[in-house]
């Protein structure tokens, strides 16, 4: 009965680590063209904008797949911009230095912050475009 009892719940936790129930946000590459269509997606759209030799870049994304996979933010959309090599695209979005999250709903800017991998201050900011 033990066994029946184990093999049941190694089925059952197999089943829900891989169906769709449990959110994760996906960071896709930023382009021009993927950030015009997010946010006339109607979705809360965070553009991140990282370095790879960044220590406050690699302490925010783990926060920001964290947050990201509540369910309140379950349309969230993540766009990794590149600081390095992305500079034509982060001109224009007046970006100054890499670990720059910046939030939109729909069409306009919502919240940015730079240097932050605070959770509850990187919650407060994709709350802007819920």
């Amino acid at each position: 009965m033990i066994m029946r009892s184990i093999t049941l719940g190694l089925t059952l936790a197999g089943f829900f680590a891989s169906s769709n129930l449990v959110n994760s946000v996906e960071f896709k590459k930023f382009t021009q063209a993927a950030f015009e269509q997010a946010k006339k997606s109607g979705n809360p759209v965070l553009v991140e904008v990282h370095a790879d030799w960044c220590p406050t870049c690699k302490a925010q994304k783990p926060a920001v797949q964290e947050i990201g996979n509540a369910d309140k933010f379950k349309n969230l959309i993540v766009l990794e911009a590149d600081f390095d090599t992305q500079k034509d695209v982060l001109k224009p979005l007046n970006v100054q230095i890499q670990s720059t999250l910046i939030m939109y709903k729909g069409l306009n800017e919502t919240g940015r912050s730079a240097g932050d991998s605070n959770k509850k201050s990187i919650i407060t900011l994709l709350e802007t475009g819920l």
